[in-house]
């Protein structure tokens, strides 16, 4: 018996990688075993960034806080730790969030949070 290829898979197969290597630059977007590095390595840098994503958010958010607590007369810590002390459960996100569009909310919670 004739050994059998299963050619429909394997175009497929190709086919999505070459899908996934679109939009990149020379070979890496139209020659199979170039893409299928290319595509490889892309995937691997996309899972370690949604990680990374948290983190820099999080200083970005902290940075912004700050910069406005600073305006405010104290600094981040100092706001932080009293929020904490009164109980206080808002999040940096949200937190940062009035600094920036809000800075007249986010001096009420800094006045609150140093009475």
């Amino acid at each position: 018996m004739p050994r059998t290829s299963n050619h429909a898979a394997s175009r497929a197969r190709r086919k999505k990688v070459l899908k996934h290597a679109k939009g990149y630059w020379g070979a890496r977007g139209n020659v199979y075993t170039i893409a299928k590095g290319a595509v490889e390595k892309g995937l691997l840098h996309a899972y370690r960034d949604r990680k990374l994503k948290k983190r820099t958010f999080r200083q970005l958010w902290i940075t912004r806080i700050n910069a406005a607590a600073r305006a405010n007369g104290t600094t981040y810590s100092k706001l932080i730790n009293s929020l904490n002390e009164k109980g206080v459960v808002i999040n940096r996100k949200i937190l940062a969030s009035l600094a920036a569009e809000n800075p007249d909310a986010f001096s009420e919670i800094v006045k609150f949070a140093s009475n």
